[in-house]
């Protein structure tokens, strides 16, 4: 089909729904967090302005989190579908790992969204507290377990062969296998950048059309201190994460970096390739602009430290060089970027320009969707650098996919392709449009709902209607209660 057989159809199908997928728990991780501070200042301070965002936010998250577990659905039904043979050699390891996910974070959020959603007028602020705690920790639990599953892909141990298939013999081991720490602060802080991002942009975007209420203003402020944090910590970790990957994944390591040979002279040390074109099969990296020495001062920290080359490795335990040397590079120029975001917005604080600087603000909703770029390129950087193993170094992606016909996996890519970009970029649009709503609307204040408040008779017409204004309702008999 179009020239590309059942293997590569069926990576291609793999890598479009989980670029799909990953976005949403990114997203819910950051924004169930965010919504948990966002309540537990309410309660502690009494104050208007947290609840209003608690509120603002609460229907994106939702909508998120719906769209989520949709297609983390199908994720899982791929292992069985397409990648069978993988699942019937390491099954005794991923299956339970993906099982611990459900039985503890899946349960867990499930158990306490409604009560989320719907049920603060009915358990009390304390408990509905705890309910959005309780969901904020799912998340992070459930990136925890997925982490673990696709770390021990990426660096396996604590496992033994027997009878041509997998069997555990240590699962701390497995668990907590060598990349398995700096993958998951790698992503779970990314997740935190990202949904910085996406509140900073969606408050500029507020401020550049004239909206100075106090939810904006608040918004806008404790996004910026995320993102002035967050991103340079991310920085560090990436480096940790990277000294990793030399360890126990050279030859990903060699993609990155885009060297084919070492210098003849050891003392000129390795230079680092800014930007260049990977050529395969000249072995060689075309109009590369490099910097003297810095690889060798970012990798082994020495002068002239020697990094591994991709003439290191056989021609097929390669992987794809032009699709890892320019994700990576991708991913590292947002983050430089998120950096300057962050040192801007902290100048501008300090000279009393935050809220009237119009460049700022244009930049800032530039870079709302840079933190979900970012996430995309560093996990194409991972998955496509690992190749050609689906368990690195023990089992060849050749070897796990079913045996399919290229016009079978074909004809299931082009259906997914068609039901993804209606359901998904809906549910996206969607999102963008609450984002894009006052943060402080007239329901919020005294007087009247016109659409029907406290007290007041109503039929919502959308499921995420009646979650917003049940917990509006909820929210303020809970703080006549409290007060």
């Amino acid at each position: 089909m179009f020239g590309l057989d059942a293997l590569m159809l069926a990576r291609i199908q793999f890598a479009f729904t989980i670029s799909f997928h990953i976005i949403f728990p990114a997203i819910t991780i950051g924004l169930a967090a965010y919504l948990a501070v966002l309540e537990g200042l309410w309660l502690a301070r009494k104050r208007q302005v947290y609840l209003d965002l608690y509120r603002f936010w609460l229907k994106p998250f939702a909508v998120a989190f719906g769209m989520g577990v949709v297609s983390g659905i199908v994720m899982a039904y791929q292992f069985g579908t397409n990648w069978s043979e993988f699942s019937r050699f390491a099954g005794s390891i991923t299956g339970p790992l993906l099982t611990y996910e459900v039985l503890t974070a899946f349960f867990l959020e499930a158990g306490f969204l409604g009560v989320m959603l719907f049920g603060m007028k009915r358990v009390g602020p304390g408990l509905h507290f705890f309910s959005t705690i309780a969901v904020s920790v799912g998340t992070l639990i459930s990136a925890t377990w997925i982490l673990a599953s696709n770390s021990w892909m990426q660096t396996p141990q604590g496992h033994e062969i027997v009878d041509g298939v997998v069997v555990p013999v240590d699962w701390l081991a497995v668990i907590f296998n060598p990349s398995f720490p700096y993958r998951l602060a790698h992503m779970v802080t990314a997740a935190f950048l990202a949904t910085g991002l996406l509140v900073a942009g969606t408050a500029a975007w507020h401020l550049l059309r004239g909206r100075r209420d106090p939810a904006v203003r608040t918004m806008w402020s404790m996004a910026m201190w995320m993102v002035l944090f967050t991103a340079p910590v991310q920085a560090v970790i990436g480096d940790f994460h990277g000294l990793n990957t030399l360890e126990h994944q050279p030859a990903k390591l060699a993609a990155i970096e885009g060297h084919w040979e070492r210098p003849e002279d050891p003392s000129e040390g390795m230079p680092l390739i800014l930007f260049g074109l990977p050529d395969m099969e000249a072995e060689t990296t075309r109009m590369a602009l490099e910097v003297p020495h810095l690889s060798s001062l970012i990798l082994t920290h020495s002068w002239d430290g020697m990094t591994p080359v991709l003439k290191d490795f056989p021609a097929d335990e390669r992987a794809p060089v032009p699709v890892v040397f320019w994700t990576f590079r991708i991913m590292v120029g947002l983050g430089l970027l998120m950096i300057a975001l962050g040192a801007w917005g902290a100048l501008a604080r300090s000279r009393g320009r935050f809220l009237d600087s119009p460049a700022l603000h244009q930049f800032a909703v530039l870079m709302g969707p840079a933190g979900l770029v970012a996430i995309l390129a560093g996990w194409f950087t991972t998955e496509v650098g690992r190749q050609p193993w689906i368990i690195y170094g023990v089992m060849r992606t050749a070897e796990g996919v079913s045996a399919h016909s290229a016009s079978e996996v074909g004809f299931a890519l082009a259906a997914f392709v068609a039901c993804y970009v209606v359901i998904f970029g809906a549910g996206s649009v969607y999102m963008l449009r609450l984002m894009g709503r006052p943060a402080t609307t007239a329901a919020d204040g005294p007087g009247d709902d016109p659409d029907g408040g406290p007290g007041q008779a109503r039929t919502p017409m959308r499921p995420m209607s009646a979650a917003a204004d049940e917990s509006r309702t909820a929210d303020e008999d809970a703080m006549r209660r409290s007060g």
